[in-house]
């Protein structure tokens, strides 16, 4: 999604790239997609998977994903009212994908966080001299 343009506008995309990023990306989509690689999930099981994720903001991100058909929701009229959430075909293409990212993650979290902390280092000395400075 282009910053400012809402969802549900239909456009066009030039780079293939930005639109896979438009389907999946942003904080939760992907992180969703990892929790139903591993099978269905009611939505709560989704809330405690990932606890940060504000109710408002997983439910609009499964919607987003569901209008895309990434994933499938399956509702069961019983009280109270029972949702699954799935993967759909499509969003069993992008298997490979998430798995790639969980890889990469794994063999890289160290030394990115790494270098976060050395840049948090210098910019703390930068700041600690300019201070010093005035």
């Amino acid at each position: 999604m282009q910053l400012g343009i809402p969802h549900d506008e239909v456009q066009a995309f030039a780079c293939p790239v930005t639109f896979t990023v438009d389907v999946i990306g942003g904080k939760w989509k992907s992180l969703i997609l990892f929790h139903l690689m591993s099978g269905t999930r009611r939505f709560n099981e989704l809330r405690r998977l990932m606890p940060e994720v504000t109710q408002r903001m997983l439910t609009l991100q499964l919607r987003e994903m569901e209008v895309d058909q990434i994933i499938h929701r399956k509702v069961y009229l019983e009280v109270p009212p029972k949702v699954e959430y799935s993967l759909a075909p499509l969003g069993q293409t992008l298997v490979p994908l998430i798995t790639t990212m969980r890889e990469w993650g794994a063999a890289h979290e160290a030394t990115v966080i790494e270098y976060r902390k050395a840049a948090q280092v210098e910019r703390q000395a930068e700041a600690q001299t300019s201070l010093e400075r005035n």
